[in-house]
């Protein structure tokens, strides 16, 4: 398992070199542990020279598979250190307004309520954190665009749609658009303050794009007040559909242009380390990546 280990290091830092500085063993090591998993394979895992590196295909295929192993054992020791002894200590977690607001409320009082002598401090911002200079044991991020390669753990979680949505008093008052071009005569409600310019980039299921700047009635970080704006018939706002599901399901609001896309985002789980993880961390780690995807669903 340590050959695993360290193959899915290696892959996920994109190089020897960098997954040896997060490991904090000599890459020599790891290329030795990766050599002795490729013989006991009988395949090449990953082609190396002095000036480059790229994981086969095979190597991919393995990967995925190698993930999810040491997934599982890390969860298994999780779970026998929590039930060995009573699980204590602080658990710090980064994460924006909207992800504590609409996916994070309810997982965090379910584990606090498992776990009586855990303590979750939670950093609730909209900016981008150093999670070692911070102190973070980890992050919860969205990201529209694959996150910059780093010496932190990155786990993928979900994909998120977007939608552009109104209350019906709006689109009575002031039209149902049909085409995007449409969009143009609407008032937009904005997530975020700056730039103050807003842009309208949706995609189609075919494929087609659409995008155009316009000038946002409300600009604010906060999507509750974003959706209130919204309900009370200022304008089209494009967010999460999952952080509307009351407001569809009662038809406060309504997709406009639903045929259209307002984006996609991944969510990720962010980590500075595997190694030396706290049990109280890891448990909490393993309870957001097996819960938190459900929470996106966009059930209605």
């Amino acid at each position: 398992m340590n050959d695993y280990y360290f193959f899915v290091h290696v892959v996920e830092k994109k190089g020897f070199a960098p997954a040896g500085r997060a490991l904090n063993i000599p890459k020599s090591r790891l290329s030795r542990h990766i050599s002795q998993l490729e013989d006991q394979l009988g395949v090449r895992l990953i082609q190396r020279t002095s000036r480059q590196f790229k994981v086969t295909g095979i190597g991919e295929t393995f990967y995925h598979h190698a993930r999810k192993a040491v997934d599982e054992i890390e969860a298994a020791n999780a779970a026998i250190e929590q039930n060995s002894k009573i699980l204590t200590g602080k658990v710090r977690v980064s994460c924006s307004v909207g992800m504590a607001q609409f996916a994070l409320s309810q997982l965090v009082i379910r584990f606090l309520k498992a776990h009586p002598d855990v303590e979750i401090i939670q950093q609730v911002t909209n900016q981008p954190v150093d999670l070692i200079d911070s102190g973070v044991d980890m992050a919860i991020r969205g990201h529209t665009s694959p996150l910059p390669d780093s010496t932190l753990i990155q786990r993928r979680l979900a994909s998120v749609t977007w939608g552009l949505l109104a209350s019906p008093s709006y689109l009575e008052h002031a039209g149902t658009p049909m085409i995007p071009e449409e969009l143009e005569v609407h008032a937009g409600l904005m997530l975020g303050w700056r730039p103050e310019i807003g842009h309208w980039e949706l995609q189609a299921s075919d494929g087609s794009t659409f995008t155009k700047t316009y000038q946002p009635r409300l600009c604010s970080e906060d999507m509750v007040t974003l959706k209130q704006a919204a309900s009370a018939g200022l304008g089209i706002v494009g967010l999460p559909l999952y952080t509307c599901r009351d407001e569809l399901r009662v038809k406060r609001l309504v997709r406009v242009l639903p045929d259209w896309t307002a984006g996609n985002a991944d969510i990720s789980l962010l980590m500075p380390s595997r190694q030396g993880v706290p049990p109280a961390v890891s448990l909490f780690a393993n309870f957001l990546r097996d819960e938190l995807p459900n929470n996106f669903a966009e059930k209605i």
